[in-house]
């Protein structure tokens, strides 16, 4: 069960980045040019969000039967164990929540530039923080280094 969710939970990750991608750069051409924010707009919009949170519920699963997650005083002391346990997991909630705004409170307004200009800001943001999440996972090509054992 583990190894079927981790499969799925990292192949939905790039779809996740994609379609964020797409939509901050769909929003950021939108807000710029005062577009219309029109029918694909918003059918980009309900996909991120779609993709996004089915990622959180297989992320949910998986963190109850990782064996990187552990709920013990020892955990807080290891960075790894510490990293899987709290640090991914509310950084990605953020970032969710975040994305989750960006739609909600979008869909809510009135004025097109503003709808894009909500859109890029708090997808944008949503962005930043995942990116910083992967990073201090320590895998991928902009992983940050280990400084632990410098004092």
């Amino acid at each position: 069960m583990y190894t079927g969710l981790l499969h799925t939970h990292s192949f939905l990750r790039y779809l996740v980045l994609i379609f964020l991608l797409v939509v901050i750069v769909n929003s950021f051409l939108g807000f710029s040019n005062k577009k219309a924010f029109g029918k694909m707009d918003n059918m980009l919009g309900l996909t991120l969000f779609s993709v996004t949170h089915t990622q959180f519920l297989v992320g949910v699963l998986l963190f109850f039967v990782s064996p990187f997650v552990q709920f013990n005083g020892a955990a807080m002391k290891d960075p790894s164990l510490r990293y899987w346990t709290t640090e991914h997991s509310l950084i990605m909630l953020i970032a969710i929540v975040m994305i989750t705004l960006a739609r909600i409170t979008a869909k809510k307004m009135s004025d097109d530039t503003a709808k894009h200009k909500r859109m890029l800001i708090f997808n944008s943001i949503a962005l930043v923080l995942i990116l910083l999440a992967i990073a201090m996972s320590k895998r991928g090509f902009f992983s940050m280094p280990d400084t632990s054992a410098l004092g």
